[in-house]
């Protein structure tokens, strides 16, 4: 069904009149200055082969022919509505960079998984990579890989190892790690079966997780058997993330920093023996 569209929409499309000059300024000023939507449409059909053109020039990154015209069509609409018919451009000049610039986007949204061509510079060379290459390649015959990374970054102002990892990235296409490996022993297998993930399962995760809810509640139990004094010097020399000295909190109590550990000694030893009082297990 979409392949019949889009076939009906070329057929459309090749049947569209080319526009002369002056009903194409007349048809610009209507959209631009009242919003004449059927001046819009004669205007945008007529260059629809413009945008079908285009998007046969990148069909060679495998991605539908159809949602590359649509994308064209997208950009087409955009150069319509930026569009000055006071100045002395055709408008299939100024739409093309406009139908060019919303298909690359598109492609560099949608050929790959891992976002390339973030800058200009990056975004000619992922366009104009394999064209620059075959060209060398055909000019100087069997060159090496190295001094065609030369030139190309030459020509496209870039590093010769952004044009290598670019190299890389168009020679292998995205993988699906739910994709069956061939295997006689085990023709089941997905690639993610062999990948090995360190992290806690999603059961130890929650048992980690129930476990320590468990274990500060038990220690809060315990601190209730403290003293005053013996559960601030617990509290600020094991409970804080950074431990007061004992000349600190001798200081703070008006205290020997002597008294101050035998204090956290005996306060230790009081919690100890709370938490194996009620859990007796823990003694273990």
């Amino acid at each position: 069904m979409q392949e019949d569209a889009r076939r009906t929409l070329i057929r459309t499309a090749m049947k569209a009149p080319y526009l002369e000059r002056e009903e194409e300024h007349a048809l610009a000023v209507r959209w631009k200055e009242h919003q004449d939507q059927r001046a819009l449409h004669r205007l945008t059909m007529a260059h629809m082969r413009l945008v079908i053109a285009m998007a046969a020039r990148f069909r060679n990154f495998g991605l539908s022919m159809s949602d590359l015209i649509q994308e064209g069509h997208v950009g087409l609409l955009e150069a319509a509505a930026r569009f000055d018919p006071q100045r002395e451009v055709r408008f299939s000049t100024y739409a093309t960079w406009w139908i060019r610039a919303s298909m690359q986007d598109y492609i560099l949204r949608n050929w790959s998984i891992v976002r390339g061509g973030t800058s200009s510079a990056q975004k000619a060379l992922f366009f104009n990579l394999r064209r620059l290459r075959t060209k060398l390649q055909r000019a100087g015959g069997a060159t090496p890989s190295q001094e065609i990374y030369r030139e190309v970054a030459h020509a496209l102002h870039v590093s010769e190892n952004d044009v290598a990892l670019m190299d890389a990235r168009l020679a292998n296409a995205d993988t699906s790690l739910n994709a069956p490996l061939r295997s006689d022993n085990d023709p089941a297998s997905e690639r993610i079966d062999f990948l090995v993930c360190e992290a806690p399962s999603p059961d130890e995760l929650a048992r980690e997780t129930i476990d320590g809810e468990r274990r500060a509640q038990w220690l809060q139990q315990a601190l209730g058997t403290l003293n005053g004094r013996e559960l601030i010097i617990v509290r600020e020399r094991r409970l804080s993330e950074e431990g007061a000295t004992l000349e600190a909190l001798g200081a703070t109590l008006g205290i020997s920093k002597e008294r101050v550990r035998q204090i956290e000694s005996r306060a230790l030893e009081k919690l100890r023996m709370a938490l194996v009082k009620r859990h007796p297990e823990l003694a273990a």
